[in-house]
């Protein structure tokens, strides 16, 4: 059931939200092509409706309390070249494989949020990159400016904006057609994963759980019992709000709350580098009804997650804030005891979501930034055993990945080396789980909420 809100909340202006100050922000040289297309964004129709973002705050109620199981993933960025059919249904197809693992494996619904249909836009270490003793800005994903290293390409065009919007608009109506016209039907698991099922262990072990359900569903049709929950899915949008100006402009108040919405995506995060309590980013996202995510790294502490969550939840309304820690397999098991502990004296209950993926980042001698596939499944493993001694619910997992059968993280199942890295790298940004390794965590995750 929605919750009941009192009378509409303003909006601050974009001008009061830059006069607080906002890190990690595109540098405009024209204030007027800037303001042109924000003004145009104010006019586009919603991406994402309030009435899907309340339902999606339901579930993360559910997950916050121990009953659902969050599965959140997608590309580091998206870029516009990777708006097509295939690759939109490629993620779709991996989280949906996940989703079906661990809702089976592990008996417990799963709420499932891509990191597609607004993830254009990545905070920098660094505003500058150097190449042969030339400097030009950083590429801050293509919701900012382009990878290629030209003075043109890296100049921070406000006009990307309105690419991102309609790149949005499309992968939205693909999810959409593909979670409503039989693609996500149950019965279609096995279609998922023809091309590796019979060559990779991964797969194997995919088919035979996959064997299973045919079972399961056989007896169900037999006996007459045909719910509609098995031909689609609910599937949700998510990224960070990182780029102030488009996520204002896509902020509107909902005529049947009176409560603003940041209709951009239905679930959005506050990153590492943008999560200061005094900053634009949180008070932006203070006034907004849609379930909200922070991101929580080593220097996080438990009264930074307090004073978060109160700023962004003042009322404690249930699913609104989940905290998504991303601190390392060396350091997880020493920081997040504390953390869940004094957040939870304080009162305060939130869905707690691992990322494994941030913390454990590093270059290989030959160049390639990459992800150890052992290091992803201990800072897991570290999630749940941390919970598991607090009797906590370890409420899901946040991770970047692709439907495409890359090599940027090395290890997993197939061994992927150093040496293999240069084989399909094609991430822009950072590096993401392929299918292989993805469905590989999958069950991993689905072993240890068994056991928790």
């Amino acid at each position: 059931m929605a919750t009941a809100y009192p009378s509409a909340v303003s909006i601050p202006s974009l001008d009061d939200l830059r006069a607080i100050g906002a890190a990690q922000q595109p540098t405009y040289a024209d204030s007027i092509d800037r303001d042109r297309t924000v003004d145009t964004l104010r006019k586009m129709p919603p991406l994402v409706f309030a009435g899907e973002c309340d339902a999606l705050r339901d579930k993360m109620a559910a997950v916050a309390r121990g009953e659902a199981f969050l599965l959140q993933g997608g590309d580091c960025a998206e870029t516009f070249e990777g708006v097509t059919a295939e690759n939109t249904r490629n993620k779709l197809r991996v989280l949906l494989s996940m989703a079906v693992v661990l809702t089976y494996a592990a008996s417990v619904p799963v709420v499932k949020v891509g990191r597609l249909a607004g993830q254009f836009a990545k905070p920098r270490s660094s505003d500058a990159e150097t190449r042969d003793g030339v400097t030009l800005p950083a590429y801050r994903g293509d919701a900012v400016n382009g990878f290629e290293f030209t003075p043109e390409a890296r100049r921070h065009d406000p006009q990307r904006l309105l690419d991102v919007y309609h790149a949005s608009s499309s992968t939205l109506n693909l999810i959409r057609a593909f979670t409503t016209g039989g693609y996500a039907d149950l019965r279609q698991m096995h279609e998922w994963n023809t091309d590796f099922v019979r060559s990779s262990p991964v797969g194997e072990r995919y088919e035979r759980v996959g064997a299973e359900i045919d079972r399961a569903l056989a007896f169900m049709s037999a006996i007459g019992a045909d719910p509609a929950e098995l031909h689609t899915v609910d599937f949700y949008s998510s990224h960070e709000a990182l780029v102030l100006e488009y996520e204002h402009a896509l902020t509107r108040i909902d005529s049947r709350t009176d409560r603003p919405y940041d209709v951009s995506g239905h679930f959005v995060w506050i990153g590492e580098r943008t999560r200061q309590l005094d900053g634009a980013h949180v008070e932006l996202l203070s006034h907004i009804a849609n379930p909200i995510g922070v991101k929580l790294g080593p220097t996080s502490t438990a009264d930074d997650a307090i004073a978060l969550y109160e700023k962004l939840n003042p009322e404690r309304t249930p699913g609104k804030v989940t905290f998504i820690t991303r601190f390392g397999a060396e350091k997880i098991r020493d920081l997040l005891p504390q953390l869940i502990e004094k957040v939870g004296a304080a009162g305060v209950e939130v869905a707690w979501v691992t990322d494994p993926m941030h913390g454990n980042t590093f270059a290989t001698d030959n160049g390639y930034k990459t992800r150890d596939f052992d290091a992803v499944i201990d800072e897991v493993r570290g999630f749940f055993e941390v919970h598991r001694s607090l009797g906590t619910w370890p409420g899901g997992l946040h991770v970047e990945l692709t439907g495409d059968d890359v090599t940027e993280c090395v290890g997993g199942g197939s061994r992927l080396s150093a040496a293999d890295l240069e084989t399909r790298y094609e991430t822009l940004c950072d590096p993401r789980l392929n299918r292989a390794q993805s469905l590989e965590l999958a069950f991993l995750v689905a072993e240890m909420l068994g056991h928790n």
